[in-house]
């Protein structure tokens, strides 16, 4: 990696809009069902499905963008999903000012955002992989992980005082402007975007939706790393809306201190990505993700024996911490590491469908898991959940990769 770790101009755009638009994505952390309940009179059921419902349409909606993105330059998709969202989400406050607005576009714009988001993933990651020598792609995604748990530690204390002020439609402004600001910053950008290969076939055909899946589940890799990820996400955010339920409910703690549960442990986020490389560096790619993903999964099951008062706070703080400090290193390692074995010609396709997958069955676990919580109780919801995270260490890749930055010959792709 060169010297100093400068990574260019372009990729200074890149970074400053990425966290441009995830400072507004938090600072609107939570308008949604406020605006729902506030606003339109929601009843749980409805606030339930906006959060699920929306980001499950939203990954189909997805689905046949990844081939439509992977033979186009990745640039123009990637301003115009900014363009999307930022369109999409200034529908509310303009329906809310005319006194028009109901739950349904409420629904059919978090299905959009949602669908929008996925294909902006897959693009961005495309574009990375030929914006950077393979070197670099580590520095590059911890620099992105970093800046996640840093918008996360800021964005909702601001957002949440200026709903206080303002209103929860006010944040989502601000959201959408955050995407109308990252679009202009990918536009900055300049320089050339090579074209990429044109598709043999003329049409997209019904198979080739299935594209992405067939290259991750073809690959000895990939495929036990995209298990794991979509079951331990899927856990994981399961439990969250149980563990609220149990915290402001039964355990009697405060909105401030529920935040403060969670605003705090972020900034082991910000230390894990910092030591990603030099772990590294040190022990070797593999060793690292399995070892970080490994002690990962040995955190959540410690909420399920969350008391009241302090003693409970701090260990609800304490298991936060450990578990985002293991995901600070492991999520910019198998970023990178899904990169460097994905084919070039296959990265916006391979990326779309890992993250189809993964907001599909954490929409479905968390439908799920509400089920599990009212029939066992919060608290053995996410004991099981917990209990069952133990074993996603087993599907983390057993032996290293190699990289395969290259494209693969359309003989070796017409077998997977």
């Amino acid at each position: 990696m060169r010297s100093g770790h400068r990574l260019g101009r372009p990729f200074g755009w890149l970074w400053g809009a990425y966290g441009t638009s995830a400072l507004g994505t938090w600072l609107a952390f939570g308008a949604f069902p406020l605006i729902a309940i506030q606003v339109l009179d929601a009843g749980p059921g409805d606030v339930a499905a906006l959060a699920s419902v929306g980001a499950a349409v939203g990954a189909v909606v997805a689905v046949p963008l990844g081939p439509w993105v992977e033979f186009r330059r990745k640039r123009p998709v990637l301003i115009a999903m900014d363009l999307v969202r930022f369109a999409a989400l200034l529908t509310i406050p303009a329906a809310f000012a005319l006194g028009v607005l109901t739950f349904v576009q409420l629904l059919l714009v978090s299905v959009v955002v949602a669908g929008a988001d996925i294909t902006f993933r897959a693009a961005s990651g495309a574009y990375l992989k030929t914006l950077l020598p393979p070197g670099d792609l580590l520095v590059a995604n911890a620099r992105f992980e970093s800046t996640a748990w840093t918008t996360t530690i800021i964005g909702p204390p601001l957002g949440g005082a200026a709903i206080g002020l303002l209103g929860p439609v006010a944040t989502l402004v601000a959201d959408a402007v955050s995407y109308l600001l990252s679009a202009l910053g990918i536009r900055a950008m300049g320089g050339h975007e090579p074209r990429p290969e044109p598709r043999e076939a003329a049409r997209m055909r019904a198979g080739d939706l299935l594209d992405g899946w067939r290259y991750i589940l073809a690959d000895a890799t990939l495929r036990p790393l995209f298990l794991n990820t979509a079951l331990f996400n899927g856990l994981v955010m399961a439990a969250s809306p149980l563990l609220a339920v149990l915290m402001l409910g039964r355990l009697g703690f405060a909105p401030w201190q529920y935040g403060l549960a969670f605003a705090v442990p972020a900034i082991g986020g910000l230390l894990g990505s910092r030591l990603a490389r030099p772990l590294v560096t040190r022990f070797g790619q593999h060793r690292v993700l399995v070892v970080a993903g490994t002690l990962r999964a040995f955190w959540p099951v410690g909420l399920a024996f969350v008391g009241p008062g302090t003693g409970g706070l701090l260990l609800v703080m304490g298991v936060e911490f450990g578990l985002i400090l293991c995901c600070g290193v492991f999520n910019p390692v198998g970023a990178t590491y899904r990169l460097e074995r994905t084919a070039t010609d296959r990265v916006a396709r391979t990326l779309s469908a890992w993250a189809v997958t993964t907001k599909a069955s954490t929409a479905l676990l968390t439908a799920f898991w509400g089920v599990l919580g009212g029939l066992l109780g919060p608290r053995s919801a996410i004991g099981l959940a917990g209990v069952l995270l133990l074993a996603t260490p087993l599907l983390l890749p057993r032996r290293a990769a190699g990289h395969l930055s290259g494209a693969q010959p359309e003989s070796a792709r017409s077998r997977t």
